[in-house]
């Protein structure tokens, strides 16, 4: 029969049927399924190869008979012409499928096993946290204008240099993935970075020195702040210092090669003043991890610091009587710079000792069997540079 509107509300299933499935007379290939539980589907059949198949597109509710076979004419069409609609409609729900978070969890689990511990924490954060917008968005549906967007609105919350690591994870992220087959393009390509990454030369003056000293307090990031003048490490080293690399015995703090930057292992003696701080945490529940509270290494780094500015202004203002006396812009990593720069200009330490306190390797002498060769030489130095170094902050702090 043709189906029209009179006829097709009088079509019953059957007695203990489940389905039934009526097909137009008048176009083949048209037809509408119903199921015991009351739903009326328009169907559209047809013939790929030997394959047949079968696609739905509304129900009686949502399209009358004119507009449905009208659609259903459209669909048969189509496969005329050599498409595949069933197909198309079963990748695009299979490509909408594979979200930003899903191929995110894919990629992490990948890098886990590639990346330094404080590389992969910082893609980590960036791909759950700083695009947790997004990941529910298909990966093959994501534009480069949602990137630049959302690197906007990071670079607001973050800061810009927060943004652009954000997206150098999102971008390795999706080169992984373009590679495994799970999307075709980069999206972040030709995106802007929100900040250009210029060589920064900040030096904290003495007296700059006391104020973020004095500013920090007796929890996690206050210890981390202190011990990042006192050793020179990286933020995501002090930040990552685990128990199980302090030797208190020796004063050492020996980081394994995962956890530097240039995949060396590296030792940092602990001058009386850094064991002091150390001395000082508490040890939670059994955790390796030294700061933080969850089940890794310390996070919060920009609210911390936000706040560790505010009482640095607070108090300059106080001590002057005037508004806006608060520090110039300055970054924790400006502390290791800092702690190079004065133990290089004011305690006139050899500059080789210096760089292998904060673990820099350059030039041929420090290369192959002469680098660990010298590594070990510099011990005695390294212990005596850093004591010095803690007397001279401490000596300024009074």
């Amino acid at each position: 029969m043709r189906f029209t509107r009179s006829n097709i509300a009088g079509l019953e299933i059957g007695e203990g049927k489940t389905e039934r499935i009526i097909f137009d007379d008048s176009l083949a290939g048209f037809g509408l399924r119903m199921r015991a539980g009351g739903k009326r589907t328009w169907i559209a059949q047809y013939r790929v190869g030997a394959k047949q198949r079968r696609i739905s597109f509304g129900t009686t509710e949502t399209l009358d008979v004119d507009e449905a076979r009208k659609r259903a004419r459209d669909i048969l069409a189509k496969v005329q012409l050599g498409a595949d609609p069933q197909g198309e409609k079963a990748e695009a729900r299979s490509r909408a499928s594979v979200t930003l978070g899903a191929v995110a969890t894919h990629y992490l689990a990948h890098a886990k096993t590639r990346l330094r511990a404080s590389s992969f924490s910082e893609a980590e954060r960036h791909l759950t946290r700083h695009w947790a917008p997004l990941r529910t968005t298909p990966a093959h549906d994501l534009t480069r204008r949602h990137v630049a967007v959302r690197l906007s609105e990071i670079a607001a919350e973050n800061g810009p240099h927060a943004a652009n690591r954000a997206r150098a994870s999102l971008s390795a992220m999706f080169t992984w993935a373009m590679r495994q087959g799970e999307v075709d393009s980069n999206p972040v390509a030709a995106t802007g970075k929100p900040a250009e990454n210029v060589a920064r030369t900040r030096v904290l003056s003495d007296d700059e020195i006391c104020d973020v000293w004095n500013a920090c307090r007796d929890d996690d990031h206050g210890r981390i702040v202190r011990l990042l003048l006192l050793t020179g490490q990286r933020r995501t080293e002090v930040g990552a210092m685990r128990w199980s690399e302090i030797d208190r015995p020796r004063k050492l703090w020996q980081l394994p090669p995962e956890r530097t930057k240039n995949g060396l292992p590296h030792t940092v003696p602990l001058s009386p003043a850094a064991l002091a701080i150390i001395e000082t945490v508490p040890v939670r529940g059994g955790r390796d991890f030294l700061f933080g509270d969850s089940t890794g290494p310390f996070q919060g780094w920009s609210k911390s610091k936000m706040n560790l500015d505010r009482r640095i202004s607070e108090k300059r203002e106080w001590l002057s009587g005037k508004p806006d006396a608060g520090i110039s812009e300055w970054r924790l990593h400006d502390l290791r710079r800092t702690a190079v720069t004065h133990m290089n200009e004011h305690l006139r330490i050899l500059p080789h000792v210096v760089e292998a306190i904060v673990n820099h390797i350059t030039g041929p002498a420090k290369m192959g069997v002469a680098g660990i060769y010298n590594r070990a030489t510099y011990a005695d130095e390294k212990r005596d540079a850093l004591n010095k170094w803690a007397e001279y902050l401490t000596g300024k702090l009074k």
